[in-house]
């Protein structure tokens, strides 16, 4: 399913998918800013009582930043300050919507860091093509280093979904998903893993978070759109996995040199 004759096909329009999964939800949320602007400004003035002005100010930000970050990334243009100004809106929204104390919030938020950390990891390689031919002695340690704390990120999101009951589905989902999530964790089989693992979230993506299927005037629609397009960040950054590979810290590299 993974296969070589999979990747050849696919090679060329992988990593151009996988970055369009992985800044949805930057975009989407940058668009619901301009939308909800007042509903937002509000929220944040009535959570940290900081005022109109502040409270503007944070919006505009957000709306700006992820924007702009979008543009950039797709464009691919100044990858590396898209990815570090993403970072930033990831951090500031962590702390003003108080996810720092909600589990299962901060623990996608981390997944998305891993996706931006194999974007930043991604940009890295590209900027070093064009020393082409100069001969190096290995492949930078800080990419190698992005590429594993973004594979452990991204599994953080699987944890989230892994369900405490009795029944034999929720222990079948429970026992594969956790395997999966360690092999691509350790860069064991990453390929097929992570693939496995974007066909799998997709579908539970799909089916729990079918936001069109709410009116839009209902609070739940906008929750399930958010948790939509975060799982589907994390499903560009599984792609990226799949494009990239795991990079030299893990078991499918240390494979080679045996």
């Amino acid at each position: 399913f993974c296969g070589p004759q999979f990747l050849r096909v696919t090679k060329q329009y992988l990593p151009h998918v996988a970055r369009l999964c992985l800044i949805s939800t930057f975009l989407e949320d940058g668009v619901r800013m301009w939308f909800q602007w007042g509903e937002q400004r509000d929220y944040i003035d009535t959570t940290w009582g900081c005022g109109y002005a502040l409270a503007s100010a944070f919006v505009l930000l957000n709306l700006l930043g992820q924007l702009t970050g979008c543009i950039l990334v797709l464009s691919r243009n100044f990858v590396q300050y898209a990815c570090f100004g993403l970072f930033g809106i990831i951090a500031l929204q962590t702390i003003a919507y108080s996810i720092l104390w909600d589990l299962k919030f901060l623990m996608r938020n981390l997944a998305l860091g891993g996706g931006l950390l194999l974007l930043l990891a991604e940009s890295r390689s590209e900027g070093k093509s064009m020393f082409a031919g100069v001969p190096t002695m290995r492949e930078s340690s800080p990419k190698q280093y992005m590429q594993l704390g973004g594979r452990v990120l991204l599994v953080l999101m699987f944890m989230t979904l892994l369900h405490f009951d009795a029944s034999f589905f929720s222990i079948l989902q429970n026992i594969v998903g956790t395997a999966l999530m360690i092999l691509v964790a350790i860069g064991f089989k990453t390929k097929l893993a992570a693939l496995t693992l974007v066909v799998w979230l997709f579908a539970i993506n799909v089916y729990f978070n079918a936001f069109w299927t709410i009116p839009v005037y209902k609070p739940m629609h906008d929750f399930l759109k958010y948790d939509f397009f975060q799982t589907m960040s994390v499903i560009g950054g599984l792609l990226l996995v799949v494009a990239l590979g795991p990079g030299g810290v893990s078991m499918d590299e240390k494979k080679k040199e045996w």
